[in-house]
């Protein structure tokens, strides 16, 4: 069974920092992607940054310039940097991982509980 546990979201004042962290465990073979969606009440999910096996990153416009997606591969964890965060950043966080549980199941994707970061004065 694989878990995803994120960390490190809570309330920042416009203009201030925050890193989000995810730690997969449970029984992985390799992952191929790990990055982070948000959701607001009333909006559908939407991809805010991913980072694949060779580094590559995707990022939402929104976010580009201001939030920075990495991995420590030997720790199976995401990292999400955010700076000058906006009120309109205001939002659950997930973490998620696309990945093989062994060498012959296909990909899942898994995801995390949530973490909630409010920006606001």
């Amino acid at each position: 069974q694989v878990r995803l546990v994120e960390s490190g979201g809570g309330l920042v004042q416009p203009g201030g920092s925050l890193r989000l962290s995810c730690l997969a465990s449970g029984t992985i073979f390799s992952i191929n992607a790990m990055g982070w969606y948000r959701q607001t009440p009333g909006k559908q999910r939407e991809l805010v940054a991913v980072i694949i096996n060779d580094d590559s990153t995707n990022y939402a416009d929104s976010v580009k310039g201001r939030f920075t997606v990495s991995r420590d591969y030997a720790k199976n964890t995401v990292h999400l940097q955010m700076n000058t965060l906006q009120p309109e950043d205001t939002a659950v966080y997930y973490c998620n991982a696309n990945l093989m549980s062994d060498s012959r199941s296909p990909v899942y994707i898994y995801w995390g509980q949530g973490t909630q970061v409010t920006v606001s004065s």
